[in-house]
């Protein structure tokens, strides 16, 4: 089956690399809404530009209330942080070649914050749609409510904006971990040839160090799909240039501290519900006096190449239980792609997988690769889970597993990587008895929660109050599907069949993050200095300041989140950890 994925990929590459250029440069959908007249009534001069709420998002077609402009920016990070703000220019007139920059931060003494870690970018619009009332982004009817999002963070150097636009800027800041606390001033500069602007800012460097992203303890699991990598840059899946293009991409992942690498060990193993497929790493031949051959070599290149990029906890294989229970292989007797359709506790089932598991794990062993690879399973029910664990160990007793889905208890004690649904409740006692033992248990959004989440319309706190969540209910971190399973047109439209835009990808092509992914990162910093504060204020016996962190992450609960927007409680949080 590898071959006929492949034959497809050589056919669309030439299409591919001719609109390889289009996702460089490309010009956004038109706004669904029709221009707020109104809004800009208030604004005489050319153009305008300001500081706004990082939590706030703007439409294009409409100009800002004054309120929420401010003409400078006050931060605050610890060592080794990197913080973030928005900006905004709004303008009356089409200003062409707009250019941002920033020089060095300059501190307390001879300090600075270099150029190179400070980042100027103009923020891209895509097409989302609205969830409304509905109570699940699973399934959705068509004929939503859309809009443009601001969400595609770009890198490009200059930009047109149009008139009667709003256009939102981020601003990035990586504090060195050997940065002088103190305070650091630059300025935010915006060049035309019709519009220039200054806006200044500080950050306040506070006297904590946060360890680099390698040495996070928040266990992250974002699926990736390096097959749409090799699709929208349109080479050869498995190919040098497919290496070379996937690389920034996939470090992005390892500097928000990715723990799991994603392999794919069958054909398909999620029944298509992403617009590019998920082929076999793993090719699976039946000889023709009937025994078994698998080929590693494509899996072997893919784990090595993440884990050199620092992503090597656990190799997470999916999968002994895809969705639509459908096993292709080749069968060399009559050179043709054959397919098994089998249920998990059927003899065809267990004949199936008992030698390739048995040749897999030799093969693991002899890699070095064994103690950390698990068998993975996606929401399966509990009776398959059950017959596909007794083949697993049958093959190798010291077999890894790890699931996402329901919390079975029955089965917690089996997985070595646990992650639960969100609200699923799981017993607090049970987390620190699987933390005892090495064993990881996170937690899960998906299509399935309105909010809170990750879609191109979620409001952008709520990827920060995540990981605050999963602090308060003391999970090891978060799991999402996912990174990159990207849509046909991804940068210009989020939207992907029947579910919530938005939920299949957090970044764009071509290296470009998102205020999605840039806010998801922002928690997993805040989880990570909140725990370093935490035992600082145990050991230091300062009870008050002890009492105060534990109240404000005891805020981060679904019930709150129904009354309270997630960006009140984080900013609130984040508080309490910048002091």
């Amino acid at each position: 089956m590898n071959k006929i994925i492949t034959l497809l990929f050589l056919i669309v590459s030439f299409s591919a690399q001719a609109q390889l250029k289009e996702y460089v440069q490309f010009q956004e959908l038109e706004d669904p809404k029709p221009k707020d007249l109104t809004s800009w009534e208030t604004y005489t001069s050319d153009a305008y530009s300001g500081f706004v709420s990082v939590d706030e998002h703007f439409h294009r077609s409409s100009a800002p209330v004054l309120s929420q402009i401010s003409s400078s920016w006050e931060g605050k990070g610890w060592k080794g942080e990197r913080v973030h703000t928005q900006a905004l220019i709004w303008t009356n007139k089409e200003l062409k070649d707009v250019n941002l920059s920033v020089e060095e931060l300059v501190g307390p003494g001879s300090s600075t914050i270099p150029k190179g870690n400070i980042r100027a970018n103009f923020v891209r619009y895509t097409l989302t749609d609205h969830l409304g009332d509905l109570t699940s982004g699973c399934g959705i009817p068509a004929g939503l409510d859309t809009s443009l999002h601001a969400d595609l963070i770009d890198d490009i150097a200059n930009f047109t904006i149009k008139d009667q636009t709003s256009r939102p800027l981020w601003l990035s800041v990586a504090i060195p971990q050997n940065a002088q606390a103190g305070i650091y001033k630059g300025i935010l500069t915006i060049s035309s040839p019709d519009y220039n602007a200054e806006l200044p800012f500080q950050i306040e460097v506070i006297n904590r160090t946060l360890p680099v992203a390698s040495e996070w303890t928040y266990h992250l699991d974002i699926w990736q799909n390096p097959y749409s990598v090799a699709r929208v840059h349109g080479v050869e899946p498995w190919s040098d240039q497919h290496f070379e293009v996937m690389k920034p991409v996939m470090a992005r992942l390892a500097d928000a501290g990715q723990k799991n690498i994603t392999a794919s060990i069958i054909y398909d193993p999620w029944n298509a519900q992403t617009y590019d497929i998920y082929g076999s790493m793993i090719q699976w031949t039946k000889k023709k006096n009937g025994s078994w051959e698998y080929d590693y070599s494509i899996f072997d290149k893919w784990v090595q190449y993440m884990m050199d990029l620092g992503i090597d906890e656990y190799i997470n294989c999916y999968s002994m239980i895809p969705w639509n229970l459908k096993f292709y292989y080749h069968d060399e007797a009559t050179n043709s792609e054959k397919l098994l359709v089998a249920t998990p506790g059927t003899a065809e089932y267990k004949n199936h997988w008992q030698n390739m598991l048995e040749d897999f794990a030799k093969h693991l062993k002899k890699k070095g690769w064994f103690d950390k690879t698990t068998i993975a399973m996606d929401e399966r029910p509990e009776e398959h889970m059950n017959a596909a664990i007794d083949i697993i160990k049958s093959a190798d007793p010291d077999y890894l597993i790890s699931m996402a889905g329901v919390y079975h208890p029955d089965l917690q004690d089996k997985l070595v990587d646990y992650s639960v649904a969100y609200q699923q409740p799981i017993p607090h006692e049970v987390i620190e008895e699987r933390r005892a033992k090495g064993l990881k248990t996170t937690f899960y959004t998906c299509c399935a929660e309105p909010y809170p989440n990750t879609f191109t319309s979620s409001p952008y706190a709520e990827a920060t109050w995540l990981s605050w969540h999963a602090l308060n209910l003391d999970f090891d971190g978060y799991l999402r599907w996912a990174y990159n399973n990207w849509t046909e047109d991804p940068q210009r439209d989020s939207r992907f069949r029947s579910w919530a835009a938005g939920d299949t990808y957090l970044v764009y092509p071509g290296n470009r993050t998102s205020i999605r992914f840039e806010r998801l990162r922002e928690g997993i910093q805040d989880f990570e200095k909140a725990k370093i504060l935490r035992e600082e204020l145990k050991k230091s016996g300062d009870n008050e300041r002890l009492k105060e962190l534990e109240a404000a992450i005891k805020a981060f609960d679904a019930e709150t989140l129904k009354k309270t927007p997630a960006s009140v409680t984080v900013n609130a949080a984040k508080a309490v950890l910048n002091k």
